[in-house]
């Protein structure tokens, strides 16, 4: 077998593998539990030990990340997600479905939570240059976001299914058994990834050093978001959305498939952004008008409002995603990457995981649109606290590109004819940006 040399291409396919399953699984999992005969409040209970079972496994593979080569890590994922599409469609007793979500990969919200996202961006990071970073980030969740728009569409499959003789629990199965091949795909991907020598293997164990302190500082805030994401996970929006206004199944999959698509087209937007006028920046100047509409969503007064509010949502909310994770990237040791994406992602996880339950019981009550002001309300509190917390630290090439400035500047004042009368206090000032 030949080893192909660019293992970011071999990441970014089994990204766009592994979205396109996202895809469909997140819309069909709330349909397929309704149809063998379970409410909202046990589908966010599913939904939140899925994400519990995420933050697990991820916490696992962070602390086996010292050990084994991220190659091999990414195998074992793959694994995961072969074994979640085989089992999931095997049992209908709850405690059997909570088993495979807690154990599984299937993700119940939007894609960049799970085992297989911290070993990615790992991989992603180590040998990116500074100025390229952000952009290798977006590019990443660009594939990812069309490849989980494609799958958004692929779930209306069952439903144009009906007609072939399958009836709708059948065919969601058959879909599950389809992710179950795209991670036996994923797998021959990251096979095709270069062994790293056992030296450079063995020289970054994956713990925390002297970034400590901002990472658990980071790694606070992004759970105060993510507790807020999990009132309103694709799948409990999905249940909304069927519920509040009776949307059909091909319906719901033509809605997420734009919504994926828009929150793929802000990904570059989101890169230029970040060189304009920062990480941190773009991501809370983004994410606010995003709430905003979100919890507009929850008082729209028919379907045509709430899908445009949530559209506009969708252009906006995922701008923070490759810019978050370029900055954690950027303010950490190359020798703690693995570790820091490891210790913001696990937490993030797990304050997700707490929220669906709850969210899954406020649909079912009397002002279904709760969860969704939740939501929003605790997302704007996250963006205020980030910015008042980090918006003095700088990634590097934030910083570099001050120095420039400042120095172009000074160029500037010593060679002009005013600086020659003014010289000292002019490079005084100057010095002082």
């Amino acid at each position: 077998m030949t080893v192909l040399k660019q293992p970011i291409v071999l990441i970014y396919a089994a990204r766009a593998l592994r979205g396109f399953g996202d895809g469909f699984a997140i819309i069909l999992l709330p349909v397929y539990l309704t149809a063998i005969g379970y409410g909202p409040a046990d589908i966010g209970i599913v939904a939140a030990i899925a994400l519990l079972g995420s933050a697990a496994t991820t916490l696992a593979v962070g602390m086996l990340a010292r050990h084994y080569q991220l190659r091999t890590l990414l195998l074992l994922g793959a694994g995961a997600m072969v074994l979640t599409g085989a089992a999931l469609p095997a049992f209908e007793p709850f405690a059997l479905i909570a088993l495979v979500a807690f154990f599984g990969t299937i993700n119940p919200s939007s894609g960049d939570i799970g085992l297989l996202v911290p070993l990615e961006h790992a991989s992603l990071a180590q040998g990116v240059a500074h100025h390229k970073r952000t952009a290798t980030f977006a590019r990443y969740s660009l594939i990812g976001a069309f490849a989980t728009a494609g799958g958004s569409l692929a779930a209306a499959l069952p439903q144009l299914l009906l007609g072939t003789g399958l009836d709708e629990v059948s065919a969601i199965r058959l879909m599950f058994i389809g992710y179950a091949l795209l991670g036996l795909c994923a797998a021959g991907l990251y096979a095709l990834i270069p062994r790293q020598p056992a030296a450079v293997a063995t020289s970054a164990p994956a713990v925390l050093g002297r970034s400590r302190s901002i990472v658990f500082k980071l790694a606070a805030l992004f759970s105060l978001d993510a507790f807020a994401g999990g009132f309103v996970v694709q799948s409990l929006l999905a249940l909304w959305l069927f519920e509040r206004f009776e949307l059909s199944l091909v319906q719901a999959s033509v809605f997420f498939f734009w919504s994926n698509f828009l929150a793929a087209f802000s990904y570059p937007v989101a890169a230029w952004l970040g060189r304009k006028i920062g990480l941190i920046n773009t991501m809370v100047f983004t994410h606010i008008p995003s709430s905003l509409c979100l919890i507009a969503a929850a008082f729209a007064p028919n379907l045509t409002v709430a899908l445009v509010l949530l559209l506009v949502r969708s252009a906006l909310s995922q701008m923070d995603v490759p810019t978050r994770t370029s900055y954690v990237m950027a303010v950490v040791t190359p020798e703690e990457q693995a570790a820091a994406a490891s210790f913001t992602a696990v937490p993030r996880t797990l304050a997700s995981s707490i929220s669906p339950a709850f969210g899954g019981i406020l649909l079912a009550g009397a002002f279904a649109g709760a969860p969704l002001v939740i939501c929003g309300v605790l997302k704007i509190v996250y963006d205020i606290a980030l910015l008042l917390s980090f918006r003095h630290i700088k990634p590097p090439e934030e910083v570099g590109s001050i120095q420039a400035v400042g120095a172009e500047s000074l160029s500037e004042a010593a060679s002009s004819p005013a600086a020659r009368t003014t010289d000292s206090a002019v490079i005084a000032r100057l010095s002082q940006r």
